[in-house]
């Protein structure tokens, strides 16, 4: 799913492009296309985030992007693999598991009636 095809509603197939979309922006380490899909006003939890700016939380896609620069602009590149997903309709919620490395991570993702993403949080483990 592009940046451009974020303004149709979510439903299972269009969470399929997005984790396709998601995944592969990652590996690239594209954060400014991860963060297209983000509302301007999104937030976004990861005990990562504690450890880099002091809060579990960073609110606005703006703050998000700084952020996710700060903790991955070094890297080219990164080997992130899907290792499941699931979608709600019910309550637009698309969750991830994904390994990079030894890390292991769940992730949800909540989405607006536009399609992008208004909260996000992650959950870290080995």
């Amino acid at each position: 799913m592009s940046a451009q095809d974020t303004s149709a509603k979510m439903d299972r197939a269009a969470a399929e492009r997005f984790v396709a979309a998601w995944c592969a922006n990652w590996c690239r380490v594209d954060i400014d296309a991860v963060v297209a899909h983000f509302a301007d006003n999104a937030q976004m939890r990861s005990p990562l985030a504690l450890t880099l700016t002091g809060s579990p939380v960073v609110t606005g896609a703006e703050n998000i992007r700084a952020y996710w620069r700060k903790a991955y602009g070094h890297i080219e590149s990164a080997d992130l693999k899907i290792l499941n997903w699931s979608w709600d309709d019910t309550i637009a919620r698309l969750t991830v598991w994904w390994q990079l490395g030894d890390t292991r991570a769940s992730e949800f993702m909540d989405f607006d009636a536009a399609g992008r993403v208004v909260r996000s949080e992650a959950f870290y483990g080995k």
